[in-house]
């Protein structure tokens, strides 16, 4: 079915596994884009994580939605050169291999631009192309803990804890569409021609980590765990009442004030020690442990509507559950039904980008493995003899 999103008239060649390089081109896929995705013979490695059923997974769905799927054998000669010449037509290649790899299959960034000029090509790694580094596989964490994601998060002197969500393959991924569509609107508005992007799973998490390097650059010392409070405001983090945590956030002097006249405790904002925000945050504990002494009265529910009656920024700590209850949640279509042919009626999140004249279709399942390989070397040009004997010869499947 034709695309009448923004990306329509974009061909995406998805050489990618797992999570980074596979959620970067759906995104682009939700946008429109024509997403081919290129397997190997036994399918991306995705498809056989927990909950498969035969070569279809949850996990491989969550990242694949939408595409067109086909196998090609990239270790053999002919192989490759059947992707090189679905990369003629192609806007955009997207890989996330080792560096190096693409390179040794013939199928890198210099070979495939001399066929293509025009072709923005995409590598996300684990340590990025170059460096002492480079070499090594990404896994994301790994890179949590390089990018010094893991040493902030959690407790002090509690165990390590990695982020709940796997911020350095996301990030990579959302890094990986914005360099995309900067590299297109700069070849389609200015020269014509593709080029290289390169990043990785450690940038991504170096990137994110804003806060922490202020604090580190601006002679905060070496930052460490928070729990839930902010490094440069307080009261910002979750806060105890009588029958669990919701989190409050006393952002700036203004929401402060109102925090302290509500709780009984005007005079807390005319302290010195709660002065503003460098004084609250040297306090934060302390000033913590004031709060919760009434919150810890009342039921979290009391609290939520209170806070929010006073335009206090406060919520729930929801679990997953709850998430996809909540009436926020369904208004925005962020859980989405798709229908699978072989797992039957999924549920996928939505997408977050919400466009006004070219909206984004995430409500289609991801391929089965070689689901289009012949329609796509159709178009490529193959003819049925050939496509036969192709796959004769396990080169596609």
């Amino acid at each position: 079915m034709p695309s009448h999103g923004a990306l329509a008239d974009i061909r995406v060649l998805d050489v990618t596994q797992v999570m980074a390089g596979p959620y970067c081109a759906m995104l682009l896929c939700d946008m429109g884009a024509d997403v081919i995705k290129v397997e190997p013979p036994a399918g991306d490695s995705s498809r056989r994580m927990a909950g498969a059923s035969g070569a279809d997974s949850p996990s491989f769905n969550a990242v694949n939605r939408g595409k067109r799927g086909v196998v090609i054998d990239l270790k053999s000669a002919e192989g490759r050169g059947v992707l090189e010449r679905l990369a003629t037509s192609a806007d955009v290649l997207v890989e996330n291999f080792r560096p190096g790899v693409m390179a040794k299959l013939g199928l890198g960034y210099p070979r495939l631009a001399h066929l293509n000029p025009r072709l923005v090509y995409a590598s996300i790694s684990g340590y990025g192309q170059t460096g002492p580094k480079a070499s090594r596989g990404g896994f994301d964490l790994v890179a949590q803990g390089v990018s010094g994601i893991i040493s902030v998060t959690g407790e002090l002197g509690r165990a390590p804890v990695k982020a709940g969500v796997p911020i350095t393959d996301l990030g990579a991924a959302l890094f990986a569409v914005s360099g995309i569509l900067a590299a297109l609107h700069y070849r389609d508005a200015r020269t014509g021609r593709g080029q290289h992007i390169d990043t990785s799973l450690v940038e991504a998490g170096v990137a994110l980590s804003v806060w922490e390097a202020t604090e580190y650059f601006s002679d905060g010392g070496v930052p460490g765990p928070l729990g839930s409070a902010h490094r440069m405001s307080a009261p910002y983090q979750a806060i105890r009442c009588a029958d669990g945590h919701i989190t409050l956030g006393g952002a700036n002097d203004r929401i402060f004030r109102r925090v302290c006249d509500l709780l009984g405790h005007a005079s807390w904002a005319d302290d010195p020690d709660y002065a503003d925000d460098t004084a609250r945050v040297r306090n934060r504990a302390v000033l913590a442990r004031q709060i919760e002494a009434i919150t810890e009265t009342q039921s979290c529910r009391h609290w939520l509507d209170l806070f929010d009656a006073h335009d206090i920024p406060c919520g729930p700590i929801n679990d997953y559950a709850a998430v996809v209850r909540d009436p926020q949640i369904q208004a925005r279509e962020m859980v989405v039904e798709t229908e699978h042919p072989t797992l039957g009626t999924i549920k996928t999140l939505g997408s977050p980008i919400k466009l006004s004249e070219t909206p984004v279709t995430p409500a289609r399942p991801a391929p089965l493995l070689g689901q289009h390989t012949d329609a796509v070397l159709r178009e490529a040009g193959y003819d049925d003899a050939e496509i036969a004997r192709l796959r004769d010869a396990k080169v596609v499947k």
